[in-house]
């Protein structure tokens, strides 16, 4: 019994997984216009957005079943809803805010199964087209494709990201650029030098320990092949809010250039 994340695969390989932030979308809609623009995964942003998980199910079912990876951003490494958005189509957890070694150990315990973590075990998961599957069939393929990926995004975090890279069961040590520069006291200056050596510590910490590095937050689309050049392998490209607006404006421009003001 074998399931396949997209995103987990291509990582493997060697490749670069592209995901578009959801967080304006309510239908499964946007899984089909990923698959169409080229992106690997969902990025459903769980922690600025008010989904509810009924939706997100439908969402990350739909995704799955185009073979496009749904991962949700949670609230922080405690989110209560964690089991449910596993139990219900989605095959990734994105934790934000992970400062320490114990905090990495915690998100660990909530997406595996044990022995490794203390995911609880259930049936019928949509990944089988709801089929009962034995457990000792399931649960290895389950966990197997479940991509875990743990955001630094604070000087204590980078402070410690050794430890934290070094916790098994770990795929991607991700860094969220906006809140670390913001962490720094210094919004914005993505070119910044304590910024960029923060960025080479952390991939330094996921060489050592065999984990993907992944970055967000910087909208633009040069300086994400510059951050994928320095070996960045999962990216965020944009969000839905920001696609839509930034085309909507650029048409109605356009309109106004050509009509001559």
């Amino acid at each position: 019994m074998e399931l396949v994340n997209p995103v987990k695969a291509k990582l493997a390989a060697g490749g670069v997984a592209l995901g578009l932030g959801v967080r304006m979308s309510r239908s499964a809609e946007i899984a089909r216009i990923a698959r169409a623009t080229g992106h690997d995964f969902l990025f459903i942003d769980v922690q600025h957005s008010l989904f509810n998980l009924e939706t997100i199910g439908h969402i990350a079912q739909t995704a799955f079943a185009l073979g496009i990876a749904p991962l949700a951003r949670v609230r922080s490494v405690r989110d209560p809803d964690v089991q449910a958005l596993l139990d219900n189509g989605v095959t990734g957890i994105v934790f934000p805010d992970v400062n320490t070694e114990a905090e990495a150990r915690m998100a660990v315990a909530a997406v595996r199964f044990g022995p490794l973590g203390r995911r609880s075990v259930t049936g019928g998961y949509p990944y089988f087209d709801f089929a009962a599957v034995p457990p000792a069939q399931a649960l290895p393929a389950v966990d197997a494709a479940t991509l875990l990926a743990c955001m630094i995004e604070t000087r204590e975090g980078v402070a410690n990201v050794e430890a934290i890279a070094a916790v098994p069961g770990i795929d991607v040590i991700h860094i969220g650029m906006n809140d670390l520069l913001t962490n720094m006291g210094k919004p914005g200056q993505y070119a910044d030098a304590e910024l960029q050596a923060a960025i080479e510590r952390v991939l330094a910490a996921c060489r050592a320990h065999g984990k993907h590095f992944g970055c967000g937050g910087q909208r633009d689309p040069k300086a994400q092949a510059a951050i994928i050049k320095r070996g960045a392998q999962f990216l965020t490209t944009q969000t839905d809010i920001g696609l839509l607006s930034a085309g909507a404006g650029a048409w109605t421009r356009g309109i106004r250039d050509a009509l001559g003001g």
